[in-house]
């Protein structure tokens, strides 16, 4: 949250995602502030179920999901991206290319409930998009279940890249947001969906978030 215990507002940038953030914002929205995002749909971006079944139904490629449950439950399907179904800080994403990746990660996480995605092929270079009030800022950056460091690269988005990522916002009620991409064989292929994510290092990127305040506080 961007204000102090029951300091009053003009807008509310709800950052954080814990329950205790999540019921402040809602108590703003009942007492008529705007909030960005609101309480709800920060909310429901954290399960990844809900996520996959929105972005779906609104037409938005999204990688596929092949099934769930307790992982030390589950059997290996086969190479597949396992991601906690819950989304939050350090939370679990990994491949698990082989039985043996598949029972560590098991062993490490036996009570995590998760979802399996078939893995979408890519670079190992995820598109990450971050829109702003409508304003789109992207970059390349080393996919995290790829080998070796981090690693970022400019990029500009193509005009069907940008449509995904201007799309999720309307799907999902968001104004400030992040869409990770990889390129499919029938195009772009969005992986995830972050409410209020931090958009480090690009330009215009704080004058943006600072005129969506202000429009939404109509000033």
């Amino acid at each position: 949250m961007a204000v102090g215990q029951d300091e009053p507002a003009d807008v509310v940038l709800l950052k954080a995602r814990d329950p205790h953030a999540l019921r402040r914002a809602e108590r703003y929205e009942r007492a008529g502030t705007p909030v960005l995002n609101s309480a709800a749909v920060t909310a429901r971006c954290q399960d990844r179920a809900w996520m996959e079944r929105t972005a779906r139904a609104a037409g938005l490629p999204f990688a596929a999901t092949l099934g769930g449950g307790v992982i030390a439950e589950l059997a290996w399907p086969g190479p597949v991206v396992v991601k906690s179904r819950h989304s939050r800080k350090e939370d679990l994403v990994a491949r698990a290319d082989t039985p043996a990746q598949w029972r560590a990660l098991a062993e490490r996480w036996p009570g995590e409930p998760v979802l399996l995605q078939r893995p979408v092929s890519g670079d190992g270079w995820d598109r990450k998009l971050w829109v702003v009030g409508g304003q789109v800022f992207a970059e390349l950056r080393r996919s995290e279940l790829e080998p070796g460091g981090p690693e970022r690269r400019p990029w500009t988005p193509d005009p069907g890249e940008r449509a995904v990522a201007l799309a999720a916002g309307e799907a999902f009620g968001l104004q400030v947001y992040g869409v990770d991409l990889l390129p499919g064989p029938d195009g772009p292929v969005a992986v995830d969906v972050n409410a209020f994510p931090g958009v480090r290092h690009q330009a215009g990127a704080p004058e943006a978030l600072a005129a969506l305040v202000l429009r939404t506080a109509g000033r």
